[in-house]
């Protein structure tokens, strides 16, 4: 049986080779090995699906430095794919949060930036009226609300590459607990979409 918590979801997107890693291990800022499989449209339509209903973002400093760098220049870039554009015009407009412990203020509009344990933030948040808070592809925070076992939809790209090494996803010792599949789709270059939902 699964049971979807009252109010509001707590969804985390990332994306995976297809041995484990999400970042290389040498170069784990360089995500060129993810390009050629994020603008597919299984890789497209399956982000869309994520922000479509989420209200909040929740992001690590570094990973708002590179969305929130590389995003807005996406809006009226010529041939730009109009679910590229959109996505980046809802993470401009929407509320974000930003953990760090170093970033003083935010550089950027409707963003807060909060230097607490990541499952308090998450308590506060879902505390508040809103739809989804959607964790984007954050490593550090998704590892910590896996720990805590505060994710109620698991989000995964998985892309055929191996790259041999790096940080994984899914530490030992995360608590025990059963996922439903509620979608699967497989897409150009074997990319495959699949989303889970925390049985509770």
């Amino acid at each position: 049986m699964s049971e979807q918590t009252a109010g509001r979801r707590v969804v985390t997107n990332m994306a995976l080779s297809l041995d484990g890693h999400y970042a290389r291990p040498d170069t784990p800022v360089d995500m060129g090995w993810v390009m050629p499989y994020a603008i597919t449209d299984v890789a497209r339509d399956h982000l869309t699906s994520l922000w479509e209903p989420a209200t909040t973002a929740l992001l690590g400093r570094v990973n708002a430095e590179g969305f929130l760098a590389f995003w807005p220049t996406v809006i009226g870039a010529e041939g730009a794919d109009p679910r590229d554009e959109a996505f980046a015009k809802w993470l401009l407009d929407v509320d974000k949060v930003v953990l760090s412990t170093t970033l003083g203020q935010a550089p950027w509009e409707r963003t807060a930036v909060v230097d607490r344990p990541t499952a308090e933030v998450i308590a506060d948040l879902k505390a508040a009226e809103g739809g989804d808070i959607l964790v984007l592809s954050s490593a550090s925070v998704i590892k910590a609300l896996l720990a805590a076992d505060q994710v109620d939809r698991l989000a995964l790209t998985v892309f055929p590459v191996f790259l041999g090494g790096g940080p994984r996803l899914f530490d030992d010792g995360l608590p025990e607990g059963r996922w439903r599949l509620v979608s699967q789709t497989a897409g150009d270059h074997g990319t495959l979409s699949l989303v889970y939902d925390r049985v509770r």
